[in-house]
Parts: structure tokens; sequence; C-alpha cells
């Protein structure tokens, strides 16, 4: 995560885009943080199993702070973009951005780092593809 200058603009290749719905709510009508969340966690595993050019399973999420709350009918994009590939693990910047309803403004709402393992049928460790 970059802490130090802020983002004007989405980072990363575009790897998911959804809209907010009234279910993923909390009490007071805000998205709740985990709908957030496992909407990112989608996006960075489409990412890395391309990358892997096999099956894939999150072992870690780092730190995240909730910049901006994300409302019903939002759309809501994430954006991936690779930070190291080790053997068999890949660790992917997730940035999600939401698109407002009225006005069409677009903000971040959060960003994070999603540790990837690149797994075989048996769901054992393998080492990623490699071009």
């Amino acid at each position: 995560m970059s802490d130090t200058v802020p983002t004007l603009a989405p980072h990363g290749e575009l790897v998911i885009r959804t809209i907010a719905m009234p279910a993923d709510t909390n009490s007071n009508g805000d998205i709740f943080g985990g709908w957030l969340l496992g909407q990112m966690d989608i996006g960075g595993a489409i990412y890395a199993r391309n990358l892997a050019r096999s099956r894939v399973t999150t072992v870690a999420i780092d730190a995240m702070s909730f910049i901006n709350p994300v409302y019903v009918g939002d759309i809501v994009s994430c954006h991936a973009s690779l930070v190291k590939v080790g053997r068999t693990s890949m660790r992917i910047d997730v940035e999600a951005w939401a698109q407002r309803t009225r006005g069409g403004e677009v903000v971040r709402v959060t960003e994070g780092v999603f540790t990837y393992v690149a797994i075989d049928d048996a769901g054992r460790p393998h080492a990623v593809h490699r071009t």
C-alpha cells in the first residue's frame, strides 16, 4: 500500500466491477467492509490466477484502511497490480474505487496487498508459471 501520494486515478488492471446493493449494507445504510473486502479478494484472485496459470488460494491480506464509504448504487471497481512474485506466491496490490450514483464522482475507497499461493488440483502449492 502506498501512503505517500494520494492516487487521483485507479492504478493497475481492472479486474472486477459490480454495483453495491441494499442487501450488502449495515444498519447505517453503508456497504459492509466485509463485502468490499470480498470483492477485492475475488478481483485479486482473478489477477493472480491469470499470472499463475493455475488455481490460487488467498493466504494473507495486509492491513487496510477504509478511506471513503461505499453507498448503495455505487459502481465498485477493483484494480490489481503485481507487487512481487515468489516461488509459489504472489503479492498483489488491489485498489477499490467507487463511482457515485449521483454526479458520477470516482473516489478511492481502500487499498490492500493480498498474498495468493498457486496450487495444483490437490490443493498443494506449486511454482508460479514464469514466462
